[in-house]
C-alpha cells in the first residue's frame, strides 16, 4: 500500500511542478514578449508552490530523505538507537497531529465559514489550505508505519537472542 501511495504522490507533484513551471513560463512570456504580466500566473504559481512543499515534505517523510540532526544517531548502538528512532517518530506524529491536522484543519474551516477566496483566481482560499492537513494525516501514516518497522525489528532480535 505505502508504494502505491508513494507512487501516486510522486506523479501527482511532477504533475504539480509542471504546472508550475508552464505559469512560470506563461508569466515571463506575458511581462517581457506582451508587455502586459498576466495576472493570475503568480498567483498560481504561488499556490502550487505551497501544495508542492506539503505534500513534498509528506512524501520525502515517507521516504526517510527529511533534514535530520544525526549526531546522536551515529553514536548510539543497537537497542538505544532504536528507542531514539522511536522517539523522534512519536515527535513527528505529535507535531503532525498538531501543527498540520489540527491547526491547519482550524484554518481551512476559518477560511471555509469566512468565504475567503483567492485574488486574481477567485478560487476558495479552503481549497488551498486543504493540503495542510492532508500533508498531515500523510506523515503520520508513514511515521506510524516506520515505528510498526522499528518495533518488529526490536522484537525479532529480543527473539533471536
Amino acid at each position: 500500500m505505502k508504494e502505491k501511495i508513494n507512487k501516486f504522490i510522486g506523479w501527482f507533484l511532477a504533475l504539480l511542478m509542471g504546472l508550475m513551471f508552464l505559469a512560470v513560463l506563461w508569466q515571463v512570456f506575458t511581462r517581457y514578449l506582451l508587455g502586459a504580466a498576466s495576472t493570475f500566473t503568480e498567483e498560481l504559481a504561488r499556490f502550487l508552490l505551497i501544495w508542492i512543499g506539503l505534500l513534498g515534505s509528506a512524501y520525502i517523510s515517507g521516504s526517510n530523505m527529511h533534514l535530520a540532526i544525526d549526531i546522536l544517531p551515529q553514536k548510539l548502538k543497537g537497542k538505544n538507537k532504536q528507542i531514539l528512532s522511536l522517539i523522534i517518530n512519536v515527535i513527528i506524529i505529535l507535531f503532525a497531529a498538531t501543527a498540520l491536522i489540527i491547526g491547519g484543519g482550524k484554518l481551512v474551516y476559518i477560511s471555509y465559514l469566512l468565504g475567503q477566496t483567492s485574488a486574481a483566481l477567485q478560487v476558495p482560499l479552503a481549497y488551498i489550505y486543504i493540503i495542510i492537513p492532508i500533508s498531515g494525516v500523510l506523515v503520520i501514516y508513514y511515521k506510524v508505519l516506520n515505528l510498526i518497522e522499528i518495533y518488529q525489528t526490536m522484537e525479532s532480535k529480543e527473539l533471536t537472542l
